[in-house]
């Protein structure tokens, strides 16, 4: 089930006894915790009725011999186990735990449980470590077969790019910001699309400005990390149009900003590597773009691909190509004995704007 899923089923029904938790997106999942805690120990029953424990310090049976007993402080209990992944199988091969709970294996004892769960008892495994994608996507699906028999189990996807601009428009408003449209697609690309990143962000800056005073890209510079990046765009819009003189600007203003160049230069070669992957893969517009990356496993929203569909349009391909070549050179300088970062950047500039 999807995170909206558990916190309606939880507002409306009573807690299941087991629960497993999949994924490593972090805003829903505090959510979710958060919403199931004030649930089953509000206020001072937390104290005594919240265990967490680690796999990484026990294991699995210890773990189901504790919810099978009883507390003589309290009725009520949830016990939170994180890094649940560590009770695949190669990790307990050598633990002595399952001939001391009759050689039965933590799989049997956990679907042995479910049979019988403590009343008042709550058990949720978390993983957190692996996400749906890429890399990750088989050890979290052998994560999920491992706990297969646990019938209730959330899946903590990261957020589409829709999902996230929807989450932080609700953002804005709950916090009384004042920001507009363009301000607020810099600061979720500055967050990268980021959840929880993204909450954080949006406090900080309604206590920065209040509810009266409307927020502004020079605070979102001064106060939110990565946010520069509005400047970067700036620069390569300058590059596009052969501006040197607007080119520089921007380059000045990166480093008024103590952008740390290295960095700049790093974003921007993926810009010119990503603008070149969708010409050549005969991209038109910015929902292609986003379409085609999302398949790719690259997380892509729709202000940033049309970042990229006007570097595709005011480069020609042959461009982009000198372009990376020309990053890759100044990339070197910028690791040699140099006068100063600056400098090499700027040659860079003179060089593209040729």
């Amino acid at each position: 089930m999807t995170p909206e899923q558990f916190l309606l089923k939880l507002a409306r029904q009573p807690a299941a006894p087991v629960y497993l938790f999949l994924g490593c997106e972090s805003y829903y999942r505090r959510l979710s915790k958060d919403a199931l805690l004030e649930k089953l120990l509000p206020c001072e029953s937390r104290a005594d009725g919240l265990s967490q424990t680690d796999l990484e310090q026990t294991s699995l049976p210890r773990v189901i011999d504790d919810a099978c007993s009883l507390s003589l402080f309290t009725s009520d209990r949830v016990i939170w186990v994180t890094s649940a992944e560590l009770a695949l199988p190669r990790r307990l091969s050598a633990n002595d735990d399952e001939r001391d709970s009759g050689d039965k294996s933590p799989v049997d004892l956990l679907k042995q449980y479910l049979k019988t769960p403590t009343p008042g008892t709550v058990l949720v495994f978390e993983c957190s470590r692996y996400d749906f994608a890429g890399d990750d996507k088989a050890k979290i699906e052998r994560v999920a077969k491992f706990y297969s028999a646990i019938p209730d189990v959330v899946e903590f996807r990261a957020l589409a790019p829709e999902s996230v601009r929807l989450l932080a428009q609700d953002l804005v408003k709950r916090n009384g910001l004042k920001i507009e449209s363009r301000e607020l697609a810099i600061l979720i690309d500055a967050v990268g699309g980021d959840a929880s990143r993204l909450a954080a962000e949006i406090e900080k800056l309604s206590l920065f400005g209040g509810a009266e005073r409307r927020v502004t890209a020079e605070d979102l510079r001064a106060l939110v990390p990565n946010a520069s990046q509005s400047n970067i765009f700036a620069l390569v819009n300058a590059l596009g149009r052969r501006d040197r003189a607007g080119a520089l600007r921007s380059l000045d203003l990166l480093v008024r900003d103590g952008e740390y160049l290295p960095l700049a230069l790093t974003f921007l070669g993926t810009q010119f590597r990503l603008t070149l992957a969708v010409q050549e893969s005969g991209l038109g517009n910015a929902q292609q773009i986003v379409n085609y990356f999302t398949k790719q496993g690259v997380r892509m929203w729709r202000e940033r691909a049309e970042q990229i569909l006007n570097t595709a349009t005011a480069f020609k391909s042959d461009q982009v190509r000198r372009a990376l070549i020309l990053i890759y050179e100044a990339d070197k300088g910028l690791r040699d004995v140099r006068p100063d970062d600056r400098t090499v950047m700027e040659a860079m500039v003179m060089s593209l704007t040729r």
